[in-house]
């Protein structure tokens, strides 16, 4: 009887102690996030409309992720790169000589995903103009072409056709490298590697038909390469008051609120959620080879030259 008294006051006790305890609340969060558009305006370096060039052809890639290297706010129009307020760096290394980005530590965004958060609380109050968010790494999808005539197995084998094709684009400064995944293959660097390198896979089964019957010819491509230096498109409307070093992947959008701006007052309820809007249209380009056709045939010499986000747009929801 003493014992089940005794087992009652601590039962009281212990669920007095837990109803006396109140629950933290969740802290409300500025929150970014990506979506990727190919309906979105394509730009050029200076925030204008940008229309391909003559004799170059591009395709809207099917982006399965990116990852972003730097996210920085910036308050006037005036405010130089790294004097706003930096919310997100991932790592740097030396690894391959002069400082670049590390690929292996950069984390992967899909459509819709989170790229940061931070607790509101701990954010700098203040009106913010411009967003700046310096790209590194994108995994897309395009449509390879192939045409030509080979032998397979003794039986002449015509191929008029597009196939699948995975891009691995590396779009920062400067990226230090010992691997990747491209689909399905792997790629060995150890190095380091500049803005507008690539590498891409297509790999799979063709049927072609032969006297009435249907053969399988296998298909394997498997290639890199590097853009020239400074044809990586880089949008920054600030060019004239805030310019962006060369060779950087620093793209800049203004937010989208009704005043154009991101306001952080220090007495927020409720999440901040900036969906950053990135362009794809025809962000995937190369130059066209004889007669154009707006096929990508990198078999006749089609090489690709740009593969940068043909603008940001950073829409803002209190």
């Amino acid at each position: 009887m003493l014992r089940s008294i005794i087992l009652g006051i601590i039962l009281s006790a212990i669920l007095i102690s837990s109803s006396c305890k109140k629950t933290s609340p969740t802290k409300p969060r500025l929150i970014f996030k990506f979506v990727f558009d190919s309906t979105q305006v394509r730009l050029g370096p200076t925030g204008q409309p940008d229309p391909l060039p003559a004799g170059h052809a591009g395709q809207n890639p099917l982006m399965s992720f990116m990852s972003a290297h730097y996210i920085e706010m910036a308050q006037t129009d005036t405010t130089a790169l790294g004097r706003g307020l930096i919310l997100y760096q991932t790592p740097n290394t030396t690894a391959g000589g002069s400082s670049a980005i590390d690929f292996s530590q950069e984390p992967f965004t899909k459509n819709n995903g989170t790229v940061y958060s931070v607790e509101l609380d701990s954010v700098t109050p203040g009106t913010y103009k411009w967003l700046r968010v310096s790209l590194a790494y994108e995994k897309f999808g395009v449509q390879l072409y192939y045409d030509t005539t080979m032998t397979y197995s003794g039986i002449p084998v015509t191929i008029n056709q597009s196939f699948p094709c995975t891009v691995s684009s590396f779009v920062g400064v400067n990226t230090y490298i010992t691997s990747y995944v491209v689909d399905s293959s792997t790629i060995s660097v150890n190095g380091n590697k500049a803005q507008g390198y690539w590498g891409f896979e297509s790999k799979g089964i063709y049927n072609f038909q032969y006297g009435g019957t249907s053969y399988p010819y296998p298909y394997d491509f498997l290639e890199s390469g590097q853009a020239a230096p400074g044809a990586t498109t880089v949008v920054n409307p600030l060019f004239a008051t805030s310019p962006i070093p060369a060779g950087s992947c620093v793209a800049t959008g203004q937010f989208s609120d009704a005043a154009g701006n991101l306001v952080i007052t220090g007495n927020e309820t409720n999440d901040i959620v900036v969906t950053i809007s990135l362009s794809t249209n025809k962000s995937f380009e190369w130059v066209e080879v004889g007669t154009p056709d707006g096929k990508w045939q990198p078999s006749i010499g089609e090489n690709i030259v740009n593969m940068g986000v043909r603008g940001i747009i950073p829409y803002v929801q209190y």
